[in-house]
């Protein structure tokens, strides 16, 4: 992603995960329906029924993709956690205090969400049960987004520490090497 336009990695992962997403189903679905149909139907040699090794090779094609799909979903999903906190306003910082701005954005979406369900529950049954259950998928989307930009901020600064204490570690054992 880093070099790349945002525009442009979308336009390349994006089909990339779809495929994959369609190619894992097809497997899963192959791996469901056709071992039951060959029930029965051993592979001279082997030893081993037809359905077995057809549904194991299709789990492991529906895995493949799943990894390629997962690979490609992390990225989007960097893309959109990145929209939807400048979305949010805010700044483009990596800082403490941006993870610290965004707990505090947490606990206002619990707060709201639990204030909306007492308004919610005098709505009459057919619009209340799907407004509830909209207004709690919607808040856990948004905590989970900003979650996963808190763990991401936490991760550049601890990797910002550890290269400063190995770029440390490497001058201390230069200066050992050039004493002796």
């Amino acid at each position: 992603m880093v070099g790349k336009p945002i525009g442009e990695e979308v336009r390349r992962r994006f089909p990339r995960l779809t495929m994959s997403m369609v190619m894992a189903i097809i497997f899963y679905l192959i791996n469901t329906f056709v071992p039951g149909t060959m029930e029965g139907i051993n592979l001279p040699g082997l030893n081993i029924n037809a359905g077995t090794l057809i549904g194991t090779i299709a789990l492991i094609f529906t895995a493949i993709f799943l990894i390629r799909a997962l690979a490609d979903a992390l990225v989007l999903s960097d893309i959109l956690t990145d929209i939807f906190v400048k979305r949010l306003g805010i700044k483009e910082e990596r800082s403490p205090k941006r993870a610290a701005r965004e707990l505090i954005y947490i606990i206002v979406i619990i707060l709201v969400a639990t204030a909306l369900q007492p308004l919610i529950g005098t709505l009459e049954p057919s619009v209340k049960v799907p407004l509830a259950t909209a207004t709690v998928y919607v808040a856990l989307g948004m905590i989970l987004i900003l979650i996963y930009d808190i763990g991401r901020i936490l991760y550049r600064i601890v990797e910002r520490k550890a290269e400063s204490v190995a770029d440390r570690l490497v001058k201390m054992t230069d200066r050992m090497k050039t004493r002796d």
